[in-house]
């Protein structure tokens, strides 16, 4: 695991906004809270070695299988029980989440050999995509997954940040029909909840047989399990970003001599310092500023000018683009 996620508040003191988590800002849970309140027993007893009631739950609102379905512990466990199952050669496209690479090298494969001269793949390959991508904010579309499907045994798709975009998303339903896709949802990022760690896999019920077969006993807390299910049942608290005004902070931030933005079809805007380091940036906005943003440094394929910010209220995107423009004007004073 690299050291760098976003969301490293603990590393700062008096940090006021923080741009840093793509986790949709301000979502109100005093609801879910309240509910998990009432029922204190739930932590005095075991959790369901396999979350099948979530299962259940998960499966009646798409109208799939619930052998269609795994509940996992945060969408990261998924990445990591698709890469432990799986003996394909996997392919990742750069930039994009690190947890691909590293379930991959966790659970490591012989390279197969492809021989360009006659076209013919000696190996078996998985794309692990994630749609939308972090941290570039783009929506791949449907006429690509499908071309992807072909051309690969196995389309891994991190759907973490479905809520987050209005460009179409293929739902679990279409998903669930062919052997050759997974699909990786995220509770904690639909409802605001990351601290609950809550996630679920969809997929032709006889790839979901596989993962099955890797999963740990008691790995989905019963807080989480019985969260998930009240969620489920509340949609006023699902979690959408104001896009609108993710557009207009990247139209702000665009406007600035010496930051390239890369165009986001989400909440997350990805941004280039032409002169300065993302490291420079960070540091200041949190001393100075009480400000938190992300480095993409560590990203594969990005550089130390790489920084994502997620859009917040229009209040505190206003005090961010006030804060940059006083970090690079007392540079260039």
């Amino acid at each position: 695991m690299i050291k760098g996620h976003g969301d490293d508040i603990y590393e700062y003191e008096g940090i006021k906004s923080d741009f840093s988590s793509n986790i949709c800002a301000h979502n109100n849970q005093e609801i879910l809270l309240s509910h998990l309140a009432e029922h204190p027993e739930l932590i005095s007893h075991y959790p369901e070695p396999e979350a099948w009631s979530l299962e259940k739950m998960i499966a009646e609102r798409y109208l799939i299988d619930p052998q269609q379905v795994i509940v996992t512990s945060g969408a990261t466990e998924a990445i990591y029980l698709i890469a432990q199952t799986f003996g394909l050669h996997p392919v990742i496209p750069t930039p994009t989440f690190s947890e691909y690479e590293d379930a991959c090298k966790m659970f490591p494969r012989s390279a197969e050999t492809v021989d360009i001269s006659t076209g013919d793949r000696e190996q078996k390959t998985m794309l692990w995509l994630c749609n939308p991508n972090n941290p570039t904010g783009e929506v791949y579309d449907q006429l690509y997954i499908d071309r992807m499907m072909a051309e690969h045994e196995l389309v891994v798709l991190d759907h973490s940040y479905e809520n987050y975009t209005d460009e179409h998303i293929m739902s679990p339903r279409w998903g669930c029909r062919t052997p050759h896709s997974i699909q990786i949802h995220s509770m904690t990022k639909t409802y605001g909840i990351p601290g609950l760690r809550l996630g679920y896999i969809t997929a032709h019920e006889s790839l979901i047989a596989r993962i099955r077969e890797n999963l740990r006993p008691w790995s989905v807390s019963a807080l989480a399990i019985e969260a998930g299910k009240f969620l489920l049942q509340h949609d006023e608290l699902l979690c959408k970003p104001d896009l609108q005004e993710a557009q207009r902070l990247a139209k702000n931030l665009e406007n600035f001599w010496g930051i390239i933005v890369t165009p986001s079809q989400t909440n997350f805007i990805l941004c280039r310092l032409v002169h300065y380091t993302a490291a420079e940036l960070k540091d200041y906005l949190a001393r100075e500023h009480h400000i938190l943003i992300r480095d993409c440094s560590n990203f594969r394929g990005l550089t130390p000018h790489h920084f994502r910010v997620a859009s917040q209220t229009p209040s505190e995107n206003d005090a961010l683009v006030d804060a940059i423009n006083q970090f690079i004007t007392s540079r260039n004073g």
